[in-house]
């Protein structure tokens, strides 16, 4: 009882101090974005500043690394796609952390999917039309990815059509932007914040989703498996803590979460991007993470992709 002491007292007191986020991507990056949102609201509802810190690199390796090894007291959170993450267990051959046994998930905040992309003045309308291109082009034909899961999403693409284009990664979504506006890669699958936002610049055309059925934020742009490519690769945001933190720290963040969420402005954002709202408990959460990591080894068989 007087070991457990500290720990409550702490609970009660939670939050005393800035909290942080941990973002994996640049600052201004989509990811980013996404983040600062979130950071902001949380911030007016938990009474203290949220300070954002981007720890880069290994594909939210190295960002998962340091959330796990930091004090489970709360007061670092990690924000990013929870199914990533869980994928980089089956991407890389030695992970720095087994996430499901070092992290936790404390809240959801959306759904969202991949997108593939081309510019917008390419003379394919539909991915049938391309695929039949990038046939006829085949090895010198290229794509662009920033993310893991850009990567299986077009793994799983030439997978399933037997085209030959290769892999150019970009560090960023905005390193992409000459290569694919003058076609020197043919097409992208990249994230829906960048995505979404150069289309409605008018340089990127989208041609379908990762997701097996049609985001309700994106109605009308239809599925890969519509176009005759079967996938269904759902991307899934939550907040992460180390495994350690205590229940009642991780129930108060949940509950900002839950109050981020269901707020109209966040509504807003989310469809800015084609995102659909996900609001789970912390239990509901680590099981769609563990699911993740089973789903995600799957994905990667399937798609032959070398660890790194």
């Amino acid at each position: 009882m007087m070991a457990a002491a500290p720990t409550a007292r702490a609970a009660e007191d939670y939050p005393s101090r800035n909290i942080t986020f941990v973002c994996a991507f640049p600052a201004g990056s989509g990811a980013d974005v996404q983040v600062r949102f979130f950071a902001e609201k949380i911030g007016a509802l938990s009474g203290k500043p949220v300070i954002v810190e981007n720890k880069v690199g290994a594909a939210g390796n190295i960002a998962a690394q340091y959330t796990a090894r930091s004090k489970p007291d709360g007061y670092t959170i990690f924000v990013h796609s929870g199914s990533t993450i869980a994928a980089n267990m089956s991407l890389f051959k030695n992970p720095p952390v087994d996430v499901v046994k070092e992290l936790r998930i404390a809240a959801t905040t959306n759904t969202q999917a991949f997108l593939l992309t081309v510019r917008s003045d390419a003379p394919w309308k539909n991915v049938r039309e391309l695929t039949e291109y990038l046939n006829k082009k085949g090895a010198s034909a290229s794509y662009a990815t920033t993310a893991t899961p850009g990567k299986v999403m077009g793994a799983l693409y030439k997978e399933a059509t037997g085209i030959q284009a290769v892999e150019v990664p970009y560090r960023t979504g905005p390193d992409t932007v000459n290569d694919m506006t003058s076609g020197a890669v043919d097409y992208g699958m990249l994230d829906p914040v960048f995505a979404l936002g150069q289309m409605r610049q008018g340089r990127f055309r989208i041609l379908a989703v990762s997701t097996g059925e049609r985001m309700k934020s994106l109605p009308n742009i239809p599925t890969m498996t519509e176009e005759g490519v079967k996938m269904d690769e759902v991307i899934w945001w939550g907040a992460m803590v180390p495994t350690e933190t205590p229940d009642a720290i991780v129930q108060k963040i949940n509950g900002w979460f839950k109050q981020a969420v269901a707020a109209a402005d966040t509504k807003k954002f989310l469809d800015s991007f084609g995102a659909d709202p996900l609001v789970t408990t912390p239990e509901e959460g680590q099981k769609l993470f563990v699911k993740a990591a089973e789903d995600w080894k799957e994905y990667v068989r399937i798609a032959k992709i070398p660890q790194n």
